[in-house]
C-alpha cells in the first residue's frame, strides 16, 4: 500500500498539485489519468521519490518515505520496480545484461544466481531465449517486456509504470496490460500506472484516479466510468464522437 497524504507541490509560483490525498492498494491496478499538465507525472515522481513535496508526505505501508535516512531510502528503493515510458534500456547491453543490471547494482548474488533470476524473469514475460539480443534487434513490444522483466527482477513490492503502452499498437498494448495485471495479482504488488490509454482504463482499471488542475476530480472502478455523471471525467473520457456513441449505447441511449 502507498498513500499520498495532503501532497502539495509548487515550482516557484506555479502550484502543480494542490493537496492530493489518495491511497493505492496492493494487488490491484491503480491508474492515474488526466490531460497533459494535470499533474500526473509530477505525482508519479513524488510517489517514487524523484521529487520532494512542498508539503505533505508519502507513506509506504505506514512508513513516511521522506523521513527515511539515506540508508533506509536505499533499502526501500530495492523494493521498487520502475517501467519507464521510453523503456530506458541500455543500447550497448544485451537483453540479459539489461535485466541483470539491478542485480549487479543492488545485490551480492553469484553469477549463476543472477542468471537464474534473469532467465526466470524473461520466461515470465515470454522472452526466453533472447538473452544475447540487443535492444536494436527486438521489437517495441519486446523492449517493453524486457523493461518489465528488469522492473520485477528484484521482486519488488511496489511497481511504477509510466505510460507503459506508449508507442505500441493496440494488440501489443493489451498484451502489456494483461502482463502487468497478472504480475500485480500473482505477486500482490502495489502497482501504479500513469497512462493516457483508454483501453487500459477500461481493460484493467480497478482504482482509477483522474487528476485535473492538480486536484483529484474523480476516483473509481472501470465499471463506473461509462455511467458516471462527473463532467470532468466525461469531458476527458468521451472527447471523441466514437466514445460518446459507445457511452450512449452502454446506457441505453443508442
Amino acid at each position: 500500500m502507498i498513500k499520498a497524504d495532503k501532497i502539495y507541490k509548487s515550482f516557484g509560483d506555479l502550484e502543480v498539485l494542490g493537496g492530493i490525498t489518495v491511497t493505492f492498494q496492493k494487488g490491484i491496478n491503480n491508474l492515474i489519468i488526466g490531460r497533459s499538465g494535470a499533474g500526473k507525472t509530477v505525482l508519479l515522481k513524488l510517489l517514487v521519490g524523484l521529487l520532494s513535496p512542498t508539503s505533505g508526505t508519502v507513506y509506504y505501508d505506514d512508513v513516511d518515505f521522506f523521513s527515511l535516512s539515506k540508508k533506509e531510502t536505499r533499502a526501500l528503493r530495492m523494493q521498487v520496480g520502475m517501467l519507464f515510458q521510453g523503456n530506458a534500456l541500455f543500447d550497448s547491453l544485451t537483453t540479459e545484461e539489461n535485466v541483470r543490471f539491478p542485480l549487479d547494482m543492488f545485490t551480492t548474488m553469484t553469477k549463476k544466481e543472477k542468471l537464474d533470476r534473469v532467465n526466470d524473469c524473461l520466461a515470465r514475460v515470454e522472452l526466453s531465449g533472447v538473452n544475447e539480443k540487443y535492444p536494436s534487434e527486438i521489437s517495441g513490444g519486446m523492449k517493453k517486456r524486457v523493461g518489465i522483466a528488469r522492473a520485477i527482477v528484484l521482486n519488488p513490492r511496489y511497481l511504477f509504470c509510466d505510460e507503459p503502452n506508449s508507442g505500441l499498437d493496440p494488440k501489443t498494448s493489451i498484451l502489456i496490460d494483461e502482463l502487468i495485471d497478472s504480475i500485480t495479482k500473482e505477486k500482490q504488488i502495489t502497482t501504479i500506472i500513469n497512462t493516457h490509454d483508454m483501453n487500459s482504463v477500461m481493460g484493467i482499471g480497478e482504482n482509477i484516479i483522474l487528476l485535473d488542475k492538480g486536484q483529484i476530480a474523480w476516483q473509481g472502478h472501470k465499471s463506473e466510468v461509462l455511467e458516471s455523471s462527473n463532467e470532468t471525467l466525461q469531458n476527458f473520457i468521451f472527447a471523441s464522437p466514437f466514445l460518446q456513441n459507445l457511452r450512449d449505447a452502454a446506457i441505453g441511449k443508442g
